[in-house]
């Protein structure tokens, strides 16, 4: 018997295409094209884009790796939150050099309004550093974080990340102690929005 042959659905004419906006520290500018297949399974998708592909300005923003998650579809557009930014592997690489130290802690910090990240600084030196001085390193790090970012709205925060406005403050206040090649936060990652955070201060 020769079987029936059913139609073929055509999964990509089934889908919607949308463009996604960056957050409102980033102007809401389009980061991306993307299909979908319903508005309800979008939402949470995370996308991966680099700070150039945003910015379009100079070439070495290629080496800065920013995540964006879906939030909310409404028509052809869709709005997201910032998850992630982190060096790439390669800039990493490139940043090693022998005969230097490289320090690296992580912290935990809230914003004014309330979304709590993980941070990750990474410090490089010119030359090997005893623990000591080391430990300097990392006490002036986390005073700057520890002073600056509580005062900042997520915005501002983002924009002082990406735009490199922390980096710049932790390296102005080390270098009147220590000789650093590069300091930098390797990786900042949302842990809490400020609605999960008020749902546990409030449990």
């Amino acid at each position: 018997m020769a079987r029936r042959k059913g139609r073929v659905k055509d999964k990509w004419r089934e889908k919607k295409w949308i463009t996604v906006n960056a957050p409102d520290s980033f102007n809401n500018v389009p980061i991306a094209y993307i299909p979908i297949t319903d508005d309800e399974n979008a939402s949470g998708r995370v996308l991966e884009v680099t700070l150039y592909d945003i910015l379009k300005g100079d070439p070495s923003q290629h080496q800065y790796k920013i995540y964006f998650q879906l939030d909310k579809v409404q028509d052809d557009k869709a709005s997201s939150i910032f998850k992630r930014f982190e060096y790439s592997k390669e800039f990493l690489r490139s940043l090693v050099r022998r005969g230097s130290s490289k320090i690296n802690f992580i912290i935990d910090v809230k914003t004014k309004d309330g979304y709590v990240f993980r941070i990750k600084v990474i410090a490089l030196t010119h030359r090997q550093l005893n623990t000591s001085r080391k430990h300097a390193l990392r006490l002036i790090a986390r005073d700057i974080i520890q002073k600056t970012i509580p005062e900042m709205t997520i915005d501002q925060f983002v924009q002082a990340t990406c735009y490199g406005k922390i980096n710049s403050d932790i390296m102005a206040a080390a270098k009147k102690v220590i000789r650093i090649r590069h300091v930098g936060l390797e990786k900042v990652k949302l842990i809490r929005t400020a609605e999960k955070e008020i749902a546990l201060l409030e449990a």
